[in-house]
C-alpha cells in the first residue's frame, strides 16, 4: 500500500502550482473544471515519482485564521531534497524570494536535517535531506 495522492484545498490555485513548480519541481497536470459544484483542481506529479500533490479550489472553503495557525489535522508536506547543502540553498532561495521560513535548516532531536517554510496560502512545508 502508498500514498497516492495528498490534497490541499487553495483561494489561489495558480500561485500555489507555481509555487510548487518553481521550488519543488512539480510537474501539474490539465486543469479539471467541474462548473455545476464550482470546483477546479490541479494534478501535480513529481521527478522522483510517488505520491501526487492536488491543489483544489471551491468558492465556499474557508479560509486559515493566519499564516501561523496550526489546525488539528494534517501538519505539514515534507520533500526530501538529497543533501544538507541542498536543504540550505533551497531554504535560503525561498527566503530570499519573500517566503517565511518558519524553522531551520537544523538538526532535530530524531535526526533529521530540515527547515520549515510557508506556501504562499501559509501550509507549512518541510525540507529535508
Amino acid at each position: 500500500m502508498q500514498i497516492e495522492h495528498l490534497a490541499i484545498w487553495t483561494m489561489q490555485l495558480d500561485e500555489i502550482r507555481s509555487f510548487y513548480e518553481t521550488y519543488f519541481q512539480a510537474r501539474s497536470g490539465d486543469k479539471y473544471v467541474n462548473p455545476d459544484k464550482q470546483f477546479e483542481s490541479y494534478f501535480l506529479s513529481f521527478p522522483q515519482g510517488g505520491a501526487r500533490l492536488e491543489l483544489m479550489r471551491k468558492p465556499d472553503v474557508a479560509e486559515p485564521s493566519g499564516p501561523t495557525a496550526q489546525l488539528a489535522g494534517y501538519a505539514h508536506l515534507a520533500f526530501s531534497v538529497g543533501s544538507e547543502e541542498q536543504v540550505d540553498a533551497l531554504t535560503a532561495r525561498l527566503r530570499e524570494d519573500g517566503f517565511q521560513v518558519v524553522d531551520g535548516p537544523r538538526h532535530t532531536g530524531d535526526g533529521y536535517y530540515e527547515s520549515c517554510v510557508l506556501d504562499p496560502d501559509g501550509n507549512r512545508v518541510e525540507i529535508t535531506v
